[in-house]
């Protein structure tokens, strides 16, 4: 049921258009309530949390910070490369990508 709940809240707000999937994260990561992971994102991104629901602010702070956006843009990043970053900016553990560290380990 968790799944389906964060699910729904991100795509309320837009998931990767906005910062509706970074807001579902720290829910999932962090078991936080809605208000607690948009204010910790806002704050992680350095935007209001009025501007995480903004798609234009968002897109913008996105490509700044290159954590993907809708539309790829040559040279930003995208999938597991996205994901990275994501996982650095707010603090948490992405299975994926610590999976892909780990292999790379020699």
């Amino acid at each position: 049921m968790g799944m389906s709940i964060a699910h729904a809240v991100a795509a309320g707000m837009g998931g990767i258009r906005t910062a509706g999937d970074l807001v579902a994260r720290m829910q999932m990561a962090r078991k936080m309530r809605i208000n607690d992971a948009k204010a910790y994102v806002a704050g992680k991104l350095k935007v209001s949390p009025a501007d995480l629901s903004d798609e234009r602010v968002m897109r913008e702070v996105r490509e700044e910070l290159d954590l993907g956006v809708i539309t790829s843009v040559p040279g930003c990043a995208k999938g597991i490369e996205a994901k990275a970053r994501i996982a650095q900016l707010l603090g948490i553990e992405i299975n994926c990508v610590n999976r892909l560290k780990d292999k790379l380990k020699f």
